[in-house]
């Protein structure tokens, strides 16, 4: 079974979620369903029909949650050193238009662009894999090719 790497961040974050679907909300929809099912016929309650579907879906996470956890490698990010590698924080300068950004080096299961965590097997990320402070990469997107000079890596 393969292994993937999370931050102990992201690692918390997922736990937290697989909790609180345990403990909060299928509780709630198990109510939720016992109330609609008060109401009679099944076959025209919308309410019903809803929250089976609100079931399914919380179902469908705790089991995605508890597989991601069991299979998850903690990485301690803070005893890690060097060249750009999962868990650096990597700042970068957009040579095209001279803005900073700043991305941290995640596993799929912790990504979120929008929150400076980039997907270890995205584009950018590959590029920047085995590169130092300095150094300039080329990556191909969707609305042509970017380049970048990375400006700062850490492992915090």
């Amino acid at each position: 079974m393969e292994k993937f790497p999370l931050t102990a961040k992201g690692f918390a974050k997922l736990d937290a979620e697989l909790k609180r679907l345990k403990s909060t909300d299928r509780p709630q929809i198990i109510r939720a369903i016992a109330e609609a099912r008060e109401h009679g016929d099944l076959s025209e309650n919308a309410e019903y029909h809803a929250a089976r579907e609100r079931q399914s879906f919380i179902e469908g996470r705790i089991k995605e949650l508890e597989a991601m956890i069991g299979r998850s490698e903690i990485i301690d990010v803070s005893r890690l050193s060097g060249p750009v590698k999962f868990g650096a924080t990597v700042v970068l300068l957009d040579e095209d238009n001279d803005e900073e950004k700043t991305y941290q080096i995640v596993g799929e299961a912790e990504a979120s662009v929008e929150d400076g965590l980039l997907n270890m097997k995205s584009p950018l990320a590959r590029a920047l894999i085995g590169k130092e402070p300095g150094d300039s990469v080329e990556v191909r997107t969707p609305g042509g090719v970017r380049s970048y000079e990375i400006r700062t890596v850490s492992f915090v």
